[in-house]
């Protein structure tokens, strides 16, 4: 394989103009930001992800389906997934060091998932209409639809409002009681950035993405917004790259 000059990190596209609003992406993203590793963005289309990934990697754990984020590293191998990647990137660019194993990365990955599953009659029907473009539409209903055996704005209807929000907001308070325990903030380690920080911060600035009245109520609903408004505040030299 021929060696690149950087990083390529696949993408998903907004409405214009064109910003990075995804969730595991931006993990990918603002990991690539914070060790100031040089990349460029390939922006894809849903329906365009398997036909540009699939000569060159396998399909994932789930049998089929091809994912964003993923990654051509300088020596010109593919890799997928947001977690994966990360330990890749932090071999290859050992400095600055981020820790990607602390206590809080494993609290993290048990609640991220109830929190998601939880925030689905939210999200699922916001982001074709609120994100994404005509081309990837489609795509979206269909295959967000098969996974809930029905209409994803059917499922929104019925599960949404404060049936869902009732059920995000001890997940989210429990993520402020981690972010709590070291006062001197801004970061769940106090002044030290770790992964689980870009985790978190991946998360809120997808909700800023779907809208500002559902970043508001996530926050009133976490308890004390402050602490995730200042860890935002903190990671903003890492999130102001999200065009390119």
């Amino acid at each position: 394989m021929a060696d690149q000059q950087q990083v390529i990190l696949f993408d998903l596209p907004s409405q214009p103009p064109c910003k990075a609003w995804s969730l595991n992406p931006w993990k990918t993203r603002l990991l690539l930001n914070f060790k100031n590793i040089p990349y460029k963005t390939e922006w894809l289309e849903y329906p365009d992800i398997a036909p540009r990934l699939s000569p060159h990697l396998p399909p994932n754990e789930e049998g089929s389906a091809y994912t964003i984020p993923t990654v051509i590293l300088p020596s010109g191998k593919y890799v997928t997934d947001s977690k994966v990647i990360a330990e890749q990137l932090q071999a290859l660019y050992p400095t600055p060091h981020i820790d990607l194993a602390s206590p809080y990365q494993a609290k993290m990955e048990e609640l991220m998932p109830q929190l998601m599953k939880s925030f689905r009659p939210v999200y699922l029907p916001l982001i074709p209409k609120s994100l994404l473009n005509e081309k990837s539409r489609p795509y979206w209903y269909d295959t967000r639809g098969k996974l809930l055996g029905m209409e994803v704005d059917d499922f929104g209807r019925e599960n949404g409002g404060e049936k869902t929000w009732g059920k995000v907001e001890p997940v989210v308070k429990a993520v402020t009681a981690l972010m709590k325990e070291n006062p001197n903030g801004p970061f769940f380690e106090g002044k030290q950035v770790v992964y689980a920080d870009l985790v978190w911060g991946a998360f809120l600035i997808f909700l800023k993405r779907m809208g500002q009245e559902v970043f508001d109520e996530m926050l009133k609903r976490s308890g004390d917004k402050a602490v995730h408004e200042a860890l935002l505040e903190g990671l903003e030299k890492w999130t102001d790259r999200d065009d390119h």
